[in-house]
């Protein structure tokens, strides 16, 4: 792809690597190279933790608070800021030869390597450094962050002495970064901020960035005496009160032999250092040439809501034990076990395709390090891989990542769903602030209340609500979880349905049902009345509310009785949720034949994206005031084309081209969530150019840096988004209502196209090739799953391939 210096970064279809030291760009690398398991996830900023942009060391949900402060305040404002905060850094390890630091910027560097495996989520490096004095030294690094053990990250440092002896200092430290200072912090630069509250950086300007903090976050309450070589930290949260320990141990070995054949090293003497916000154990060691030493680093971390820092320190204990017991290279092993278990469900093929698949494996990889381990919390923005957006979760999630997560993975799509519903309590109270019935889910959040202080671009986007019950389905039918959909799910539909129910209203004449002032998913375009994506969705949102209680009543009548006795539910009610989706206003404009993406929409002045003024200002939202934007038809992202993909069944072909035709010269693509659907949508059409073109802007969105602020984390909704494009795009995969198509348009300079998806517990493979598409089931089990529809023909899936032949290549134009 061009912008990827393929000398550096060479392809490789199961990795990521770099063959020598980024000294520039060195948050695009943090990015990058990131390890995350859901819970817990640090960049991938060097050992040494010198020349380092954005160290960062997360712990999904854990936050600090405070109190939004509005120039000019309004009734039912966000009231809360949050945002993610970097947890101490314990993977630091630094090492001095005859007291020279080793510092990859100002250090002589041969033979340099650093990647990434998909296979085993090992990210290693290693290489040569020439000392000051001349002496060469061999540094080999491993860090990895546990699926398997969800609270640990090990690593290894192994140095080896070539060619003269030398006095070598290993320093392994656990560093609260967030309240450090000097070389210790995470930002020197605090330029803004005040005592108490956070001050975005570029003066606030950016709204895509974090905030930073200049008051002290962690308030030290416990610190453990060192045990040999472990040491424990302890800290509560000054405002949110969520507490963290972090608790680091040691393996050292010592090999290796000088010319003589003798031991290569006499002995080690440790030292222990603990303060508020240092923890350190140093080895010193004189050793002879041929000295090989390896530090194996055991790390955990434990997080809470409730219980003090004193028993999460215990709590880092075990899991440290566990560890240690299971043995460094074994954990290793199990990763690798548990990966390729991942691989086998969700790996997209594309064969003889190199750099695309290589790039395609990267995304997919994000998407399991940023929700394998999240469990009782969301999927943050950019996952843990940076600060951008504060580590809040949005909609993203559930239109973006969890399709992914209900066709490859489907546990852990119902551990996201489980988070939307344990924040219903919350979420009925901000809908009655704002004098709705149901449940009001916030636009941005971490704490399940809402953080948006921008309510045109946030609180407006009601359209939240629509999508969580959207995804909610999605999961439903195709892993038959009734039980989760009756115990839990039927709470968020009623909830939900309600909420619209209040949000909308009849016209006066009764026959049209129609919601005024909100957001749709373009945030260039706020508070309009009848936005078609909101309707649409909402629409959906009310009939399958009421269709699931009704069967409810038929299937489990003892809990449709408990459920309507506790929601105070009744049958006319449901009665009302129907005649309003028949009823819901979707705007169209019959002389263009177009949907109008709101009542006022096509009234506005056009903004040519040729214009020489606009095209080198971009994005729109960092040059022009929101008023200005807002006077235009201009878009963010995909609104109606978004709402046609995902509604696919309630639009004919003809009516999603033409919408298709004029919103895509209004699209400026300022969000990264907007070239993914725009490929989606022109695969279906059978428009080759723009399916490739808006594919490869969403593949390449990170590793090309091309929004320009990777360096803030991944986009992890963009790499769900290219999931969607493999799977639903090109692989023509469709499932509206539990009704299951595939109607494959891969491009025909592919050569054909391989993925797999979850239906009922079932892995069924598709295999597309030579206008030909092929299923069968990944086990040995008799018993069929489907019906699927393939190219028109309806079939069962089982252990024996089925083929269909049809027409199933994307022709370039």
């Amino acid at each position: 792809m061009e912008g990827i210096d393929r000398e550096n970064n060479p392809v490789d279809e199961w990795g990521w690597y770099e063959k020598r030291p980024e000294r520039t760009s060195l948050g695009l690398t943090e990015s990058h190279f990131a390890l995350s398991n859901g819970y817990l996830g640090v960049r991938g900023t060097p050992p040494e933790g010198r020349d380092s942009e954005a160290h960062g060391t997360f712990i999904n949900g854990v936050h600090e608070t405070w109190p939004i402060s509005h120039a000019e305040d309004a009734y039912g404002l966000a009231r809360e800021g949050q945002a993610i905060v970097q947890v101490p850094d314990a993977k630091t390890v630094r090492i001095y030869v005859d007291d020279e630091p080793l510092r990859l910027s100002q250090s002589e560097i041969e033979d340099y390597s650093r990647g990434i495996d998909f296979r085993d989520g090992v990210l290693r490096r290693s290489f040569v450094w020439r000392t000051p004095s001349g002496k060469r030294v061999r540094i080999t690094n491993e860090r990895m962050v546990s699926f398997n053990e969800r609270h640990l990250m090990v690593t290894s440092t192994e140095i080896e002495l070539l060619d003269a002896p030398a006095a070598v200092v290993v320093s392994s430290q656990i560093l609260n970064r967030q309240d450090g200072e000097d070389e210790y912090s995470t930002v020197i630069d605090h330029t803004g901020t005040t005592a108490d509250g956070p001050a975005g950086v570029n003066d606030g300007a950016d709204p895509r960035k974090a905030e930073q903090f200049k008051g002290r976050v962690f308030i030290p309450t416990y610190q453990a005496q060192p045990e040999d070589e472990r040491v424990t930290l302890g800290y509560r949260i000054n405002h949110s009160g969520m507490t963290v320990a972090v608790s680091m141990d040691h393996e050292l070995e010592l090999t290796g032999t000088d010319e003589d054949g003798d031991h290569a090293v006499d002995g080690v003497e440790v030292h222990t250092e603990l303060r508020e916000d240092v923890a350190r154990v140093v080895y010193h060691m004189a050793g002879r040439t041929g000295m090989k030493l390896r530090l194996e680093k055991f790390i955990s971390y434990h997080s809470s809501r409730h219980v003090a820092a004193d028993e999460l320190a215990f709590r880092c204990a075990r899991t440290i034990n566990r560890a240690k017991a299971i043995g460094f290279r074994t954990l290793q092993q199990h990763q690798k076990n548990w990966l390729a278990e991942f691989w086998d469900r969700s790996d997209v093929r594309i064969p003889n395709h190199p750099e695309l698949q290589q790039a395609v494996r990267w995304n997919i990889f994000q998407l399991i390090q940023a929700s394998a381990r999240a469990e009782t919390q969301g999927v943050p923005a950019k996952g843990l891989t940076g600060s951008g957006y504060g580590g809040h979760y949005f909609w993203d999630t559930e239109i973006y990542v969890m399709p992914f997560l209900t066709y490859t993975n489907p546990q852990f799509a119902r551990n996201a769903m489980r988070f939307r519903y344990k924040m219903l309590p919350a979420a009925r109270e901000r809908a009655l602030e704002l004098s709705h019935d149901g449940v009001l889910f916030p636009w941005r959040t971490i704490n399940g209340h809402e953080s948006s202080a921008y309510y045109a671009a946030g609180t407006a986007q009601y359209h939240i609500d629509a999508d969580i019950s959207y995804a909610l389905m999605k999961y439903i039918y195709a892993s038959g979880d009734t039980d989760f959909l009756l115990d839990e799910g039927i709470h968020i539909l009623v909830g939900t349905a309600r909420f619209f129910m209040s949000l909308g209203f009849f016209n006066s004449s009764g026959t049209r049902f129609e919601i005024h002032s909100v957001t749709g998913p373009d945030e260039y375009t706020t508070v309009v009345n009848n936005n078609l994506y909101t309707n649409v969705m909402a629409q959906y949102n009310l009939r399958v509310a009421a269709e699931v209680v009704r069967q409810m009543k038929s299937d489990r009548p003892g809990a449709y009785r408990d459920m309507m006795r506790r929601t105070g539910l009744s049958e006319d009610e449901l009665d009302l949720w129907d005649q309003a989706a028949d009823a819901m206003y979707i705007p169209f404009n019959e002389s263009t034949r177009v949907n109008p993406q709101d009542d006022q929409f096509m009234q506005r002045q056009l903004w040519s994206l040729d214009d020489p003024e606009v095209g080198p200002k971009r994005p729109l939202l960092l040059h022009y005031h929101p008023l200005t934007i807002y006077r235009y038809q201009i878009l963010k992202q995909a609104d109606v084309v978004l709402a046609v993909f995902l509604q696919g069944s309630q639009f004919d072909a003809e009516t999603k081209r033409r919408d298709y035709n004029y919103y895509d010269r209004l699209t400026t693509g300022d969000s990264s969530l907007s070239a993914v659907v725009q490929s989606i949508m022109a695969a279906e059409l059978g428009m080759h150019d723009k399916a490739l073109d808006f594919f490869h802007r969403g593949l390449f969105i990170d590793l090309n840096n091309l929004h320009g602020n990777t360096a803030d984390g991944v986009h992890i909704a963009s790499c769900g988004g290219v999931w969607s494009c493999l799977v639903y795009g090109f692989g023509g995969f469709r499932d509206h209502y539990g009704q299951f198509t595939i109607d494959p348009r891969v491009p025909e300079e592919w050569g054909g196209l391989e993925y797999s998806i979850t239906l009922h517990g079932r892995i069924v493979r598709v295999s597309v090739a030579d206008g030909e598409v092929t299923l069968c089931t990944a086990d040995d089990d008799p018993e069929v799953v489907g019906p699927v529809t393939v190219c028109g023909e309806e079939t069962m899936v089982g252990p024996e391939p089925v083929t269909v032949s049809g027409e199933t290549l994307l022709r370039a134009e």
